[in-house]
C-alpha cells in the first residue's frame, strides 16, 4: 500500500485544482470567443483539454481520488461537446463520397465540389488527385490562371469552363456566364465570385474565399502574440463582411439565388468568423461528413481550415477531406442536391 503523505495529498489537490480552472476557462473562451483570446482559442478544445485530462490523470495517480476520475469524465464530455471534430458523430451512417463519378441518391445525380489550396505547387501537380474524383466544380486558392486553365482542360478535356483572379480560380465542367472580381484594392486577394449555368439552365453562384493567412505565434507568455492573433481574427471577420456584401450587391442573395462558398478559410471551423454564415449557409462536412474532417497540415490534419458551405437550396448528402500529396492541405469532396 503506498504512503500518501501531506505534500503528496497538496500536490494532487493542486493538480485537481488546476484542472478545474483550465476546464472553466476554456469553456468560456470557446462558448464566447471573444477576440482578446484569439490566440488561445485558434487551437481545438481538445488541445487544452489533453492537457486538463493529463493533470486530472496525474492527480488521481498521487490521491487515487474519485474526484480526479469526475474531473477527467467533465474533460472527456467538454470535449465530445466542444469538439469540431466530435460534431460529425451525428452523420454516423452517412455513407463517404467515392472515387470517380458521383454516385446518384434517391435518383438524383448530386454536384459534386471540391476545393483545394494548391499552394501555388510547390508539391507538384494535384489534377491527377482532383480527376480522381470527378468534380462538377473546382474551387482553387493559390493558383495562377494558367494552372486553372490546365487543371480545367485535364478534367473535361477542352470542353469546360475556368475563370481565374488573383491567385483563386474556379473550374467546371459547365459554362460560366458572369464573373465578378472584388472592386476593393485592399482585398483583391481573397475573393472571387463567378455564376455558372447548369446543363437544365439553373444558375449557381460560386464563391470563392482565402481569407487571410492565420497568425502562428503560439508564444503565449507574449503579449504581442495576443495582439497578432486578435488583430488576425478582426482582418478574416471584415473580408467574410466585404465578400458577403459584394455578393449581396450582384445577386439576390439572400434569396433565390443557390449558392457555394467554398476555400480557405484560414480560421479553424470553430472561429466566430462562422456566425456571419449560420443565417444563410449550412456548412457541408458538418451536415453530412464522415472521418476526420481537419485539412491542415496535411500530414497531421488539426484544424478545418478547407470548407464548403452552401444556401440551403441544397442539401449536402456527403462530404470528406481526402489527402493529397501535391498541397499542404487537404482537399474537401462535397456531393450536393439542389432541390
Amino acid at each position: 500500500m503506498r504512503t500518501t503523505t501531506p505534500l503528496i495529498r497538496r500536490t494532487g489537490w493542486l493538480l485537481v485544482g488546476a484542472s478545474l480552472a483550465l476546464h472553466f476557462f476554456s469553456v468560456l473562451a470557446y462558448a464566447r470567443q471573444p477576440d482578446l483570446l484569439a490566440a488561445y482559442t485558434v487551437m481545438p478544445i481538445w488541445v487544452w483539454g489533453g492537457l486538463g485530462i493529463f493533470l486530472s490523470a496525474t492527480a488521481f495517480y498521487f490521491l487515487r481520488a474519485p474526484l480526479s476520475l469526475v474531473v477527467t469524465a467533465v474533460w472527456t464530455l467538454t470535449i465530445l461537446l466542444g469538439a469540431d471534430e466530435a460534431r460529425v458523430i451525428a452523420n454516423i451512417g452517412t455513407p463517404a463520397p467515392q472515387p470517380g463519378e458521383a454516385a446518384p441518391v434517391a435518383g438524383v445525380k448530386p454536384i459534386r465540389v471540391v476545393t483545394l489550396n494548391v499552394a501555388t505547387y510547390r508539391f507538384g501537380d494535384p489534377a491527377d488527385d482532383i480527376a480522381a474524383w470527378d468534380p462538377d466544380i473546382v474551387v482553387l486558392q493559390e493558383a495562377s490562371g494558367y494552372r486553372v486553365k490546365a487543371i480545367a482542360d485535364r478534367l473535361y478535356g477542352g470542353h469546360g469552363d475556368y475563370r481565374s483572379f488573383s491567385l483563386n480560380g474556379v473550374a467546371t465542367r459547365w459554362k460560366i456566364t458572369r464573373e465578378v472580381r472584388n472592386p476593393d484594392p485592399r482585398f483583391l486577394f481573397f475573393n472571387h465570385n463567378v455564376t455558372i449555368e447548369m446543363p437544365d439552365k439553373r444558375s449557381i453562384e460560386v464563391v470563392n474565399l482565402h481569407l487571410s493567412s492565420a497568425a502562428t505565434d503560439l508564444r503565449l507568455w507574449k503579449p504581442e502574440c495576443w495582439r497578432t492573433h486578435r488583430e488576425n481574427r478582426r482582418q478574416r471577420h471584415l473580408e467574410v463582411a466585404v465578400a458577403l456584401k459584394i455578393l449581396e450587391d450582384t445577386t439576390d442573395f439572400p434569396g433565390a439565388q443557390p449558392v457555394i462558398l467554398a476555400g480557405d478559410f484560414n480560421a479553424p471551423a470553430t472561429d466566430p468568423i462562422q456566425h456571419r454564415l449560420e443565417r444563410d449557409f449550412d456548412d457541408a462536412f458538418l451536415e453530412a461528413g464522415t472521418g476526420w474532417g481537419d485539412t491542415f497540415q496535411r500530414r497531421i490534419p488539426i484544424l478545418r481550415l478547407d470548407q464548403i458551405h452552401v444556401t440551403r437550396h441544397f442539401t449536402p448528402v456527403r462530404c470528406k477531406a481526402v489527402t493529397t500529396r501535391h498541397s499542404d492541405h487537404r482537399l474537401v469532396v462535397a456531393d450536393l442536391i439542389l432541390d
